[in-house]
């Protein structure tokens, strides 16, 4: 099993920044993949930004230049910094931890964490 704390979140207004971080424990996998995803009112849940173990990286269209994921293997965290903040940034934004079993990604299993809101309002 895996934990997934996330800390982080609140209330911003636009332009500003917010960081979201988020510590796993349990059995993660060394062959694995990170990331962010957020669900608004009324809108499907959407990956926001990902890093894999290998340290590749992917992001959402609206987030790139203004998001910044990363993570400390030592410390088994995930990082996203948001800067430029938007109205449509709201959301409430889940840590997410891919586990892939013998390098078969069709086969990972996902954890989640308990989910964090950002409020981007003036």
């Amino acid at each position: 099993q895996v934990q997934l704390v996330e800390s982080g979140g609140g209330l911003v207004r636009p332009g500003g920044s917010l960081r979201l971080s988020c510590a796993a424990s349990g059995n993660i996998f060394n062959d694995n993949v990170m990331g962010w995803y957020r669900q608004a009112p009324g809108q499907q849940r959407e990956p926001v930004a990902r890093v894999t173990s290998d340290g590749v990286t992917d992001y959402e269209d609206s987030v790139k230049g203004r998001f910044t994921i990363s993570r400390d293997d030592d410390k088994n965290t995930v990082t996203l910094q948001m800067d430029s903040l938007k109205h449509e940034d709201t959301a409430v934004y889940y840590c997410n931890l891919e586990n892939i079993p013998a390098g078969v990604r069709e086969w990972s299993y996902h954890y989640w964490g308990q989910g964090t809101q950002v409020t981007v309002s003036s």
